[in-house]
């Protein structure tokens, strides 16, 4: 170890995330205590509610989705160094992307046909979204964080007007599309199991849950396996040795963020093709900015934030059961518990790395002199 707080790989992916993980579910417990609940007690709740009982495995994993999309479009910016915090805007563009694929076109295309094409022009919108925020952070110094969270805003109140507009469902009082068609929807999967004999809970799991799982392996394979991913990871650590490398910087920086703006596209035919089968406002509900937490959890490796996504659908609908069972834990407290996790996760990610770097240097020195002694 070069530095105190430096940590082997295997503790940095995995200790330090299930001893954040744990702190925060320490902090929580004790706040569930105060209330005058058993903490105990309210987290067998929440593991029955989010694993146990028939149909909740369809609802986490659905949520997990949702996390596993928005957590990917974070990572792969943070390879290149970009902070991108424009997932919910990315997303939002996503959804008017698919949904308009859908509105124009359901009625006269079949379904294998019609949902690969709303797919990619979820995607496509939502990498258009993200492109312009690379381009201004590449070509004009603007720095990423402040023009994705503008993008957020801008993407809100073009929903907004197109919705409350041009794209109101006649007749409709509430902001929101026509329904589309069959043709223009997701299957489910407790669908398709019941279809094949294998008899599975009714949930909004959908076939976007097996997208995101293609998604990750692609971006395993794009970071860690291809020439543009060594340059996104080269870009990351110095722009300028990468620029006296050849690299194109600027290049990098634009197509980054158009992958990851795509990614976060991405995540609303979850929501928009499998689940609301309309455009609806606010159907991202936050997903974008917990996709941070998410990668940070992860480490901005494919497989952590599968894991950190799943941990956070869990919190999702295990919450809900909480607050069904409990008069006393209200949805504002499952929020407070949601939000530690996130704070111990994401902003005191790296408090415990000197401490446990700390501990296992001198197991390691122990070590030593043990061998020593005995050598």
């Amino acid at each position: 170890m070069s530095a105190p707080h430096d940590l082997p790989r295997w503790a940095d992916v995995g200790l330090i995330p299930l001893i954040n993980l744990l702190a925060a579910l320490v902090v929580s417990g004790i706040v569930v205590a105060f209330i005058g609940e058993n903490p105990i007690e309210a987290m067998m709740v929440m593991i029955k509610g989010a694993f146990v009982y028939k149909g909740s495995l369809g609802y986490t994993l659905y949520y997990a989705t949702n996390f596993i999309f928005t957590g990917l479009a974070v990572a792969v910016a943070f390879h290149a160094m970009l902070f991108n915090i424009g997932g919910e805007g990315q997303a939002y563009l996503g959804g008017l992307g698919a949904g308009l694929v859908c509105l124009m076109f359901d009625s006269v295309l079949p379904a294998i046909v019609l949902l690969p094409l709303a797919i990619i022009a979820a995607a496509g919108l939502g990498a258009v979204w993200g492109a312009v925020p690379g381009y201004l952070q590449a070509k004009r110094g603007s720095h990423i964080v402040i023009t994705t969270i503008m993008f957020n805003f801008l993407g809100a109140s073009i929903m907004v007007w197109l919705l409350a507009g041009a794209l109101k469902a006649p007749g409709q009082m509430s902001p929101e599309t026509r329904v589309f068609s069959d043709n223009a929807t997701l299957p489910f999967i407790h669908e398709i199991a019941n279809a094949i004999g294998w008899e599975v809970a009714r949930s909004p799991l959908n076939l976007s849950f097996v997208v995101a799982l293609l998604a990750c392996v692609g971006v395993w394979v794009l970071i860690w396996r291809s020439r543009l991913g060594y340059a996104i990871r080269a870009t990351g650590h110095s722009a300028k040795a990468a620029e006296y490398a050849g690299i194109s910087v600027s290049r990098v920086l634009i197509i980054t963020m158009a992958i990851s703006g795509g990614l976060a596209g991405m995540m609303a035919i979850n929501e928009i093709l499998g689940v609301q089968h309309r455009i609806v406002l606010n159907f991202t509900s936050g997903y974008g900015f917990t996709g941070i937490a998410v990668a940070l959890m992860g480490r901005n490796h494919p497989v952590g934030i599968i894991l950190a996504s799943l941990l956070f659908g869990a919190l999702y609908q295990g919450g809900a059961e909480l607050d069904f069972e409990f008069s006393t834990i209200t949805r504002e407290m499952v929020l407070l518990i949601q939000g530690l996790i996130i704070l111990f996760s994401g902003g005191l990610a790296y408090m415990f790395n000197k401490p446990l770097a700390r501990l296992l240097a001198m197991i390691l020195r122990g070590k030593r002199q043990t061998e020593a002694q005995h050598g």
